[in-house]
């Protein structure tokens, strides 16, 4: 059994993509820019929101345009990071039977520290005992360091990761962690395949008797 679990939040503990999609194409509206898809939005996540607005602004948009894309785009998120956002399936079942098992709970996200301290405060209120974004002075995601910082600050000696995408993937292998990769993210199961992933939990039952070591 493992005594911490480090999640990573977008598409693994909350479905926030519709938010992102509309914040998205907000900003790029603002610029008279021509709007994202949905799924094109769901490709670009996952690097930190600045990534994102670099790929869903036209190829060629100098760094001034991008930047003030990026900055509308701050603004708006912050207000309406939780009009579309929920929690999928079974996951508030999943942390009451954790935390009621003693088990140690982290998120850590390339999602700007402002929004994920907000978002979790909103949806999960004090269940998790560290939840970090992306912060200055620690790389981002796959760099394992905003997990390290996480299993330190909580204690934690046997620690599993679960994520949803190539990034949390690459971010468990970097960090010598065992990890899960959820199937209902942003990232099907053959994508997560391709890139390597064997241990895969398909609804949370499935990811709670992992964590029991069941």
């Amino acid at each position: 059994m493992f005594d911490t679990v480090i999640f990573d939040l977008d598409g693994t503990l909350l479905d926030t993509l519709p938010d992102l999609h509309a914040a998205t194409n907000y900003a790029l509206s603002k610029s008279g820019f021509p709007s994202r898809t949905l799924d094109e939005v769901r490709r670009f996540v996952g690097n930190g929101i600045l990534n994102l607005i670099k790929q869903a602004v036209p190829e060629g948009t100098d760094e001034a345009d991008t930047m003030a894309v990026f900055e509308c785009f701050k603004t708006y998120y912050g207000e309406h990071s939780n009009d579309m956002t929920k929690a999928y399936e079974g996951i508030y079942e999943l942390v009451e039977r954790l935390k009621a098992d003693k088990i140690k709970l982290g998120v850590v996200s390339n999602k700007a520290q402002f929004a994920v301290s907000a978002i979790m405060k909103h949806y999960f209120g004090d269940s998790f005992g560290i939840f970090y974004g992306e912060r200055e002075g620690v790389a981002r995601k796959p760099c394992p360091d905003g997990v390290f910082d996480a299993i330190k600050a909580l204690g934690g000696k046997s620690v599993l990761y679960v994520g949803d995408s190539d990034v949390d993937y690459k971010t468990a292998q970097n960090a010598g962690l065992d990890y899960v990769m959820v199937t209902w993210g942003f990232r099907d199961e053959k994508e997560l395949r391709a890139i390597g992933a064997k241990v895969f939990a398909y609804n949370t039952e499935d990811l709670y008797r992992i964590i029991k070591g069941e």
